[in-house]
C-alpha cells in the first residue's frame, strides 16, 4: 500500500488574520512540503489543477518538475489533470518531460474536475462535458501506447501518423482515473483496466464500497484481472500531536472553504458539529492525532482493500509550520504503524509501474 499527500495549493486569506500569502511565498512553502514528504518516506505527492483565485496551481506539471529536482524517490502526480479542457498531446508531452526530469516518477491522475472555470477559459462548451473527457482520454491512452499516432479527430483536430515526443522513462506512463462517485466513470476505469482513485470528502465512506465492487465487476467483464488493478482513496485530513489541536487548527480554514463553496452551490453553512461528526471513525475526515488517523486508515482498508491512500491536508490556508508538522507526523508516526499492521514494507526506491 502506498501513502501520500495532495493539495490544490490553497491560498485563501487566513480565516483568523485575514492575510493572504504572497503567491511566491506560498509556492516556496509548497515545494518545502513536497521535499519533506519525500524525506519522511511518503510514496506520492499530488497537485490538483484549478483556475480560481483561491488556488495557485493551474499548471501542476510545472511545480512537480520543480519538486522533482528537490526530491529523490517520491512519486509526483497530478490530482487531478482536468483532461476535458486540455489538449491530450500537450498533457502527454508535459508529463513525459516530468518523467524524464524525475527519472520515472511521474503520473497523471485524469479527471473531469469539480469546477467549471477551465471550460470558458479555454473555449470549450460545457454541453460537451462528457464527450470531451471520453475523447481526450482515448487519445491520451493512444499517445502513451505508441510513438506514432493516427487520430480521427472530434473535438480536437485529427492526427495523421505523426510522432509525439518526448517519450517517458516509464512504459507505460501511469494514468489513473479520478472519480467523485459517478458510477459511469467507475465503469469506464474498469473497462479500460486503469487504476481508480475515489475522492471521499464527505458522508459515510462505507457508502462508496459498492463503487469498488462495480469497478472490479466492470474490469472482470471487460476481460481484465481485477486483482491486477489498483484502487486509491483520496480524503481530507490534518494531523497534530493531539486530537483537539488537530481539530482546532483545521476547522477554521476548512469551514471557510466549505462555506465559500456552499454559497456558490447552494449548500447550507458548515458547523463545528458537522465537522466533529465527520472526524469519527465512520466519517470522511482524517483530522486527529496519529493514533486516530492510523485507526481510520486501517478501518477503511477493511472496507476497500485499497492500494493507495492520499490525504489532502491543506483544505483552506493553513500555517506552513503546522502543515510541515502534519506531513512529518503522517510519514513518521502514521504510515509506519499502518504498514506494520498490514504486514507491508516501505516502497523501494525504484521505478514503480502503474
Amino acid at each position: 500500500m502506498e501513502f501520500g499527500v495532495y493539495t490544490f495549493g490553497d491560498n485563501m486569506p487566513d480565516p483568523l488574520t485575514g492575510i493572504r500569502l504572497n503567491p511566491a511565498e506560498r509556492v516556496r512553502n509548497l515545494l518545502e512540503e513536497i521535499e519533506l514528504a519525500d524525506q519522511v518516506g511518503l510514496d506520492v505527492f499530488g497537485l490538483g489543477e484549478h483556475h480560481r483565485p483561491d488556488y495557485l496551481i493551474s499548471a501542476p506539471d510545472v511545480l512537480l518538475a520543480a519538486a522533482a529536482a528537490r526530491t529523490k524517490t517520491i512519486r509526483l502526480t497530478s490530482a487531478v489533470t482536468v483532461l476535458s479542457s486540455d489538449d491530450p498531446v500537450r498533457v502527454f508531452q508535459r508529463f513525459s518531460t516530468l518523467d524524464l526530469i524525475s527519472n520515472g516518477r511521474a503520473e497523471i491522475m485524469a479527471g473531469r474536475g469539480s469546477f467549471i472555470e477551465s471550460f470558458p477559459l479555454f473555449g470549450f462548451d460545457l454541453g460537451d462535458y462528457d464527450t470531451l473527457f471520453q475523447q481526450n482520454l482515448d487519445l491520451l491512452l493512444r499517445l502513451r501506447d505508441g510513438e506514432r499516432v493516427t487520430w480521427p479527430g472530434g473535438h480536437r483536430a485529427a492526427i495523421h501518423d505523426l510522432g509525439v515526443y518526448p517519450r517517458p522513462v516509464q512504459q507505460p506512463l501511469p494514468v489513473w482515473i479520478a472519480v467523485g462517485g459517478t458510477p459511469q466513470s467507475v465503469v469506464r476505469a474498469g473497462v479500460l483496466g486503469l487504476p481508480l482513485a475515489i475522492a471521499i470528502i464527505g458522508g459515510n465512506p462505507a457508502h462508496f464500497q459498492p463503487l469498488v465492487e462495480l469497478y472490479h465487476r466492470a474490469a472482470r467483464e471487460a476481460g481484465s484481472d481485477p486483482a491486477a488493478l489498483r484502487v486509491g482513496i483520496n480524503s481530507h485530513g490534518f494531523l497534530a500531536e493531539t486530537s483537539q489541536e488537530a481539530a482546532d487548527v483545521a476547522y477554521p480554514p476548512f469551514a471557510a472553504v466549505m462555506n465559500k463553496l456552499g454559497q456558490e452551490r447552494g449548500w447550507p453553512p458548515t458547523t463545528r458539529g458537522q465537522f466533529e461528526a465527520q472526524r469519527r471513525l465512520q466519517g470522511a475526515l482524517f483530522v486527529g492525532s496519529p493514533m486516530e488517523v492510523t485507526e481510520k486508515i486501517l478501518y477503511q482498508h477493511e472496507l476497500f482493500n485499497h492500494d493507495r491512500f492520499l490525504i489532502q491536508f491543506s483544505v483552506g490556508t493553513l500555517p506552513h509550520d503546522k502543515m510541515m508538522k502534519s506531513i512529518e507526523l503522517f510519514g513518521t508516526r502514521v504510515v509506519p504503524e499502518v504498514r506494520k499492521a498490514l504486514g507491508i514494507g516501505a516502497r523501494p526506491a525504484t521505478l514503480a509501474q502503474g
